[in-house]
This record gives C-alpha cells, sequence and structure tokens, in this order.
C-alpha cells in the first residue's frame, strides 16, 4: 500500500515539474536556470513541511509529490553545462543560490509545521 501512495504522489510531482520548467522557460530569460531552481527551492520547503507529518501524508506528498517533482538531476547536468562553457561565476552564483534557498526551504517548511 505504501508504493501505491508514493506512485500517486510521483505520478502529480514529475508533470508539474515539466509543465512549471516550461512556462517559466517561456516567461524569463535568466543568467541561471531559475526553472529548475524555483522547482527545487519549492520541492524542498514542501519536503520540511512533510518532515513531521505522519501516517500516508509522508509518503503521499514527500516521498512521491516531493521526490518526483525536484531535480537533483537537472541542476546536476545545468551545473555541469555551465562549467564546461566557462561560465564559472554563473556557476557559483547556481550552486550557492540552490543550496541556501533549498536549505532554507526545508528549514522554513520543517518551522511552519512546528
Amino acid at each position: 500500500m505504501r508504493a501505491i501512495w508514493i506512485a500517486l504522489g510521483a505520478g502529480i510531482g514529475a508533470p508539474l515539474r515539466f509543465v512549471i520548467d516550461q512556462e517559466v522557460k517561456k516567461l524569463h530569460r535568466s543568467l541561471i536556470p531559475l526553472e529548475t531552481l524555483i522547482i527545487n527551492t519549492t520541492g524542498s520547503f514542501i519536503l520540511g513541511l512533510m518532515l513531521n507529518s505522519h501516517g500516508r501524508w509522508p509518503l503521499l506528498i514527500g516521498t512521491g509529490f516531493a521526490g518526483a517533482f525536484t531535480t537533483w538531476s537537472t541542476f546536476a547536468i545545468e551545473e555541469h553545462h555551465l562549467l564546461k562553457h566557462k561560465h564559472q561565476k554563473k556557476a557559483l552564483l547556481y550552486l550557492l543560490l540552490t543550496l541556501a534557498l533549498g536549505i532554507s526551504a526545508a528549514g522554513l517548511g520543517v518551522w511552519a509545521t512546528s
């Protein structure tokens, strides 16, 4: 039964990530991959909200939705792309923003539910 809750959440998280990615790319051209930064920061906040939850919610929303919604692999490829094309300052900015915003958002989510 646990796997079903995870799959249901993932079935919503992955398509939503794709839609947000495409829409942000249409609206805004930025120095760094803003779409992935927004998605991963939001997902970190959602996962933080789930940290103190019980029952099926952590499986559905935390593991399923947030796990499929966030995207470490896309971040890694984008970071590699920036470095490969000699955009070291942009790569460093993207790395630091991703870490700072992700950790802060997760902490804010935990704080909001404490």
